[in-house]
Order: C-alpha cells, then sequence, then structure tokens
C-alpha cells in the first residue's frame, strides 16, 4: 500500500520510534495524527509534521473513541495505524518490601496490550468501511511494537514481557480475523533501541547494552524502526507476523 494520500494514526508519538515513525510517514506524504499521553510532546510532533497531535491514554476506551474521531474529522478514516505507545517499569514478584503490588502489573498490561488492542479495535472499524486501495482488496494495515522482551524477558520484567508477550500472541488472530476485510496485522519487536527509554541510564551502562548487540554492536535507532515500518505498509505479503528488530540479540537474565 502507498503511504501517500492516507490518513495514519501513530500512538506514543510524541517520542522515540513513535516521533521518529511519524516524521517518516509525513515526509511520505501521509496525514499524520500524533496521539500521546503527553499533550505537549503530542501537540509538538504533530505540528512539526504537519498534522495533529492529541492527548490519549491509549487504555481508556471512550478517550481512544475521541481521538480516532478528531483524528477522523481532520485527515479522514485512517488507513495505518502504527502503535508505539508503552510503558516499561521494573518490579521483581518479590521484594524487599513483599509481593509487588498488583496495580503496578495491571497498569503495564493496560497500557501496553489492552491499549493496542484499544486502539487496533476502532482502527479496523473505521477501515472495514473503506473501499479497497488496489486489486487485492486492501484497506489498511495495522502495526503493533512489542518487545524481545516478549521471548527473553529480564529480572524485573515480568509485567512488561507479559504485556509484549500478549503483542506477539494476537498479531496472528487478528490478522485472521481482518483478512476478509483486507486489513493487515503485523508487530515489531524491537531489541535494544537509543530511545528515551533508556535516556536516562548512566553513559557506561548504555555502553555495555550497546557492546551486548552482537552486531551491529551498537544500540537501534528509532530510524531503523521507521523503515521496518514504511516497508511493511508498502509490502502486502507481510501480515500476521512478528519481525525481530534486534542486531541478533538474545536477552540474558539480567
Amino acid at each position: 500500500m502507498n503511504v501517500a494520500g492516507h490518513s495514519a494514526v501513530i500512538t506514543g508519538g510524541g517520542s522515540g520510534m513513535g516521533a521518529e515513525t511519524a516524521r517518516r510517514l509525513a515526509r511520505a506524504g501521509a496525514k499524520v495524527t500524533v496521539l500521546d499521553l503527553g499533550e505537549a510532546a503530542a501537540v509538538a510532533v504533530g505540528a512539526e509534521v504537519g498534522g495533529l497531535g492529541l492527548a490519549c491514554d491509549v487504555a481508556d476506551a471512550a478517550g481512544v473513541e475521541d481521538a480516532i474521531a478528531r483524528a477522523r474529522a481532520a485527515h479522514g478514516p485512517a488507513r495505518i495505524c502504527v502503535n508505539c505507545a508503552g510503558i516499561a517499569p521494573a518490579q521483581r514478584l518479590v521484594g524487599r518490601s513483599g509481593p509487588a503490588p498488583l496495580d503496578g502489573f495491571r497498569r503495564v498490561v493496560e497500557v501496553n496490550l489492552i491499549g493496542t488492542f484499544n486502539v487496533m479495535r476502532v482502527c479496523a472499524a473505521d477501515m472495514a468501511g473503506l473501499d479497497p486501495v488496489n486489486e487485492t482488496g486492501e484497506r489498511g494495515v495495522m502495526i503493533a511494537t512489542a518487545s524481545v522482551a516478549a521471548y527473553e524477558g529480564q529480572v524485573g520484567q515480568a509485567a512488561y514481557a507479559a504485556s509484549k508477550a500478549g503483542l506477539v500472541g494476537m498479531t496472528l488472530p487478528l490478522a485472521r480475523d481482518l483478512a476478509s476485510l483486507g486489513i493487515r496485522v503485523m508487530t515489531v519487536a524491537p531489541g535494544l533501541m537509543d530511545t528515551p527509554m533508556l535516556d536516562g541510564m548512566p553513559e557506561d551502562v548504555r555502553e555495555r547494552l550497546a557492546a551486548s548487540v552482537p552486531f551491529p554492536r551498537r544500540l537501534g535507532q528509532p530510524g531503523e524502526f521507521a523503515d521496518l515500518v514504511e516497508h511493511i505498509i508498502a509490502n502486502a505479503m507481510l501480515n500476521g507476523s512478528v519481525i525481530r528488530l534486534d542486531g541478533a540479540i538474545r536477552m540474558q537474565p539480567r
């Protein structure tokens, strides 16, 4: 599917991989709506790419429905939905003060897994009512962002790994659900990426992390994620699968 002229919704678009994807798709001619929990960041990136920026908690059903409605009013129904919103707090199952708080686990799953499903369900309903864009009957593409933690979660990553494994697990059934409507579903599982999640780490820690990547021996760049998103949109045979974007890393326990 050609990006140019189509409406795109990007969650977590206020920074990192989401922001870079918003820039890339806008340069390719998409009409971009950036959704982010931080309103200032969403508005700033939306203005930068000549699109729309809105505050949105992806875990809130009514909030997502309202945000997608505003995006629809501005740019028309989205044919492209890229889900980058996510949180990654660390918490061992049992710590010095006792068992991990249940609310912490619940919030990670609500944002990363349920939030992605929430956005996809609303965008897919819009896509289903559109005319196909080509002779194959394609109407749209939806992309989720998982993590290599879905396969090799580290110490303290039970909630994060579970939420990302959920995204991996729902990719194929969602693609099968939507196949008759001409809507593709893909997931990208990044490894160690140079995003705001790593910005707060000391430089020596960042260097050790980069050195743990077999090749190329560095952190992944948001632009490389955007490269892959753009290719997924263009390549109609990519559907129902998860692509690791990780430089061959296999995460160790800690």
